[in-house]
């Protein structure tokens, strides 16, 4: 029995996988093929109850009856609202009337239908574009979707749709900004969803920074932890801390059970009826503990243009969307250190990396480079991640960049303790075999937003701040 048979089981389970595989594969061409066809069909559905309507003195109206009818009709056979059926006649109607050519890769499984779903969200903001630059975002976005998983791409093809717009991102985002806003929506057992509507990298930054402070009182409930998570903070310091609703960390009552969702939405709470986290195990006295220190990292990768005030192209919040500029230039502009990426003007792909007043090259390097966890299709952002020896530490690997990458905890495990195997090639580039013996090549991902100089060095990286 070898290491991996716990996890993976015998050659005859692999066997039994390669057999399962085959035949996912094999159902996802039928699935395609069914997919696309109903598509085409609803897309049909559509077109008829226009030409139903067309010569009616009240056009919108004729037609919109005569959509209800066929909706209604469908929805009979589908099981489903005649509503639903109606919108997804709309959506079918577009894609196969503006968007042939993905629906074309779609159809022959160069692409899925999750890409289908990423380009046609993104191309929402071509409304106003001509057929000729709209046909040039599809080509550009097909071939981008097409070396990677969609939750990968998303943002990408976003970026890439708001270089062909009309109207900038900045100005559709600053109108939508002065549309924020907070509301309560009653729900069932005495409960409600509290919804605010912010700028994406507001509304970001808020959840990290809850994550961060319930994860810190999550680790204190265990006084072995204390060291380690507060530093000169002792068990002593934490006795008796209560959290929110009632519920004790510490002493004679019931021990803290709340899951990390409930301590967030404790947090939430008690910042913003209290000012500060009530429930702060580090708070010494009247003083704030190390909970209301404790800010944000947000990754931003921002052309030179826009960050000079040329342009106003949208900035990438990494693991996100699209930023609009001026957040962009102000998030550069109050921060104490930034970090320059040098990318490759054809590839895009990462050649060099400096910060000022950095102290860790290896990590700011391997951050920028890998972005996110580099186990395919996976989109966890590199900051949530480990750093992972490819060749293991323990069999003589070193810690080289040649040797590094980054790996979320749940694929970190998965290539200690399982059949799939991994190697690095130059580049950066990490080449995966899965137990059944495929490969997966999982490139350096290229920023969604790069600048081209006009001549590039691949030596020394001037040291000097432009600021």
């Amino acid at each position: 029995m070898d290491e991996y048979s716990g996890a993976m089981g015998s050659d005859a389970d692999v066997a039994a996988l390669v057999s399962i595989v085959g035949e996912v594969e094999a159902a996802v061409v039928l699935l395609t093929a069914a997919q696309v066809a109903e598509v085409r069909a609803l897309a049909a559905a559509g077109q008829l109850a226009a030409r139903q309507a067309a010569g009616s003195p009240a056009a919108v109206r004729a037609h919109d009856m005569a959509l209800r009818s066929v909706a209604a009709e469908l929805g009979g056979v589908l099981r489903v609202t005649d509503r639903t059926v109606q919108s997804r006649i709309d959506e079918a109607r577009d894609l196969v009337e503006h968007y042939a050519a993905t629906l074309a890769a779609w159809e022959s499984g160069r692409i899925t239908r999750g890409h289908v779903r990423v380009i046609t969200d993104a191309g929402s903001v071509l409304v106003d574009a001509s057929p000729e630059r709209r046909a040039e975002f599809e080509a550009a976005a097909i071939a981008r979707c097409e070396r990677d998983t969609p939750n990968r791409v998303r943002s990408e093809v976003e970026i890439l749709a708001e270089r062909f717009a009309e109207r900038s991102f900045t100005d559709r985002h600053r109108d939508a900004a002065a549309e924020r806003r907070v509301r309560v929506v009653p729900g069932a057992a005495g409960m409600s969803d509290l919804i605010a509507t912010l700028p994406t990298v507001i509304a970001d930054g808020i959840l990290d920074r809850l994550t961060q402070q319930a994860q810190i009182i999550v680790d204190a409930r265990e006084p072995g932890n204390a060291g380690s998570a507060f530093g000169a903070c002792g068990a002593g310091d934490l006795a008796g801390v209560s959290g929110a609703f009632g519920e004790s960390g510490m002493g004679d009552a019931e021990p803290d059970r709340r899951r990390i969702d409930q301590v967030r939405a404790d947090v939430f709470s008690d910042l913003l009826l209290s000012g500060a986290p009530a429930l702060d195990p580090t708070a010494h006295g009247d003083g704030q503990g190390s909970l209301g220190a404790i800010r944000a990292q947000v990754q931003v990768i921002v052309p030179a243009l826009t960050l000079l005030g040329v342009d106003d192209g949208p900035a990438d919040l990494v693991g996100r969307s699209p930023i609009d500029a001026e957040t962009a230039r102000c998030l550069a502009g109050n921060t104490h250190s930034w970090a320059r990426v040098l990318t490759d003007p054809v590839e895009g792909t990462v050649l060099a990396v400096d910060r000022y007043r950095t102290p860790w090259p290896q990590r700011r390097f391997l951050r920028a480079r890998d972005q996110h966890c580099r186990f395919p299709g996976c989109r966890r952002a590199a900051i949530r991640c480990e750093i992972d020896h490819t060749i293991d530490a323990a069999k003589g690997g070193p810690t080289a960049l040649w040797n590094l990458a980054h790996l979320c905890q749940r694929h970190h495990s998965m290539k200690q303790f399982t059949r799939w195997k991994v190697r690095q090639l130059p580049g950066g580039v990490l080449e995966w075999t899965s137990p059944t013996g495929r490969i997966y090549r999982e490139d350096a991902p290229a920023p969604p937003v790069a600048f081209t100089p006009a001549s590039i060095s691949t030596t020394a990286v001037d040291e000097t701040p432009p600021f």
